[in-house]
């Protein structure tokens, strides 16, 4: 069967119907037909359903276009013939009558027909009355099923699946104007050693100024994610999106900005660990174990302080945090002393150009922050985002921009 030209005939007899059928749902329904490979009327049925329908007063006349089409028997056959055209056009289908295509178009639509019965048969006799339930149920978008789930929700199979969904997403860091200058470019900048080499070509004359240009560069993105107990679901979905982020040049992921290596990723719950030698991993799967084995605190208590000391004075005092863009990545839940938290959050605050704090908590509107370790860090956030799905990663991309 001639998938495309099956799709684009089926989808210009709805259309004639009535039906708000455009080329985009006949992609679609082309790509569902290549995607579960359908075999029978049935599945073909399943199909069209899924892409072509978007409403449910639609229904009876997808059923009548596909009956007169395909020879079909269709479930809803007894109200058939009560169901008028929805705004019929010249040549449209009548409430009673089949499909009247032109004669240009007689030769494809037998060989259609044909094509679609031959495989039918081809198939085993598949049945036309079989439960289609479990076929729509396939056709659904995987995208759609998974952009409003909650990543605790997730098996480790769509976990995997997101990484394909997150590759279609866009970061954009923060550029930061450097102290170098470099041309030649059109900047404000006299650069009087280009002039003077190139006055000496005009005898010593001065016949044109040039300029530099500031270098402008990327933000080292910093991220701290909390993988203790209470994380431990959001900490593998949001290692997953560092691990899309870092290689995403080589990847195909959208970028504003070069510069997709200067992502420093740590994890802490008790301790400390850097995990950005991971990030390297040739998949996802490889990475995650690999985390697995450098931080042997995973699922354990959470001590957001004492890490984020740690941090401060082993490497971003150093430099690693100066105008850095620094993510967090916690539910606040704090075992040591709030103080601390708060003072080395204010000493990361005089560091970083931007702090972003992703809790999966403030999703509930009911949420405040008003005990604990987010009390304390809160006053030094930029922004304060949730992250605890698909959905919520485009205000957290949003946020570190």
């Amino acid at each position: 069967m001639d998938v495309a030209a099956t799709a684009a005939a089926f989808g210009v007899a709805l259309h004639s119907a009535g039906l708000p059928v455009g080329p985009d749902r006949c992609e679609r329904l082309a790509q569902a037909i290549t995607v579960m490979k359908a075999q029978s009327l049935a599945e073909l049925r399943a199909c069209a359903l899924a892409t072509m329908v978007s409403d449910p007063g639609q229904l009876l006349i997808f059923d009548r276009v596909f009956a007169a089409l395909f020879g079909s028997p269709s479930p809803l056959s007894a109200l058939l013939s009560t169901v008028p055209s929805a705004s019929p056009r010249p040549g449209a289908i009548g409430p009673s009558a089949s499909p009247a295509p032109s004669s240009a178009d007689a030769g494809g639509w037998t060989s259609v027909m044909q094509s679609a019965e031959a495989d039918s048969q081809s198939s085993g006799g598949i049945s036309d009355d079989l439960a289609e339930g479990p076929a729509l149920r396939l056709v659904a978008s995987d995208t759609e099923r998974l952009r409003n789930r909650d990543f605790t929700e997730l098996s480790p199979a769509e976990l995997r699946q997101l990484v394909a969904l997150m590759r279609e997403l866009t970061l954009a860091i923060p550029p930061r104007r450097t102290r170098r200058y470099r041309g030649p470019r059109k900047g404000k900048r006299p650069d009087l050693r280009r002039t003077m080499r190139q006055a000496q070509r005009y005898g010593g004359e001065v016949i044109k100024l040039s300029h530099q240009a500031r270098v402008i560069r990327p933000r080292r993105l910093v991220v701290l994610c909390d993988i203790s107990g209470s994380m431990e679901p959001y900490a593998r979905a949001l290692l997953l999106l560092m691990y899309v982020l870092y290689g995403a040049q080589s990847q195909g992921v959208r970028l504003r900005k070069p510069g997709a290596s200067r992502l420093e990723l740590f994890s802490f719950a008790t301790r400390l660990t850097r995990l950005t030698p991971a990030l390297a991993a040739a998949s996802p799967d490889t990475m995650l174990a690999k985390a697995g084995e450098v931080a042997l605190d995973w699922s354990g208590g959470t001590r957001i302080g004492p890490a984020l000391k740690e941090f401060n004075d082993r490497y971003g005092a150093p430099g690693m945090a100066r105008g850095a863009v620094v993510l967090i990545i916690s539910d606040g839940w704090e075992t040591g002393d709030p103080e601390l938290l708060g003072k080395q959050m204010a000493r990361l605050d005089r560091l970083a150009y931007r702090i972003v704090w992703a809790n999966p908590r403030t999703q509930s509107p009911r949420y405040r922050p008003e005990v604990g370790g987010m009390a304390a860090a809160w006053p030094f956030c930029d922004a304060v985002v949730s992250a605890h799905n698909l959905d919520a990663l485009d205000d957290l991309l949003a946020a570190l921009g």
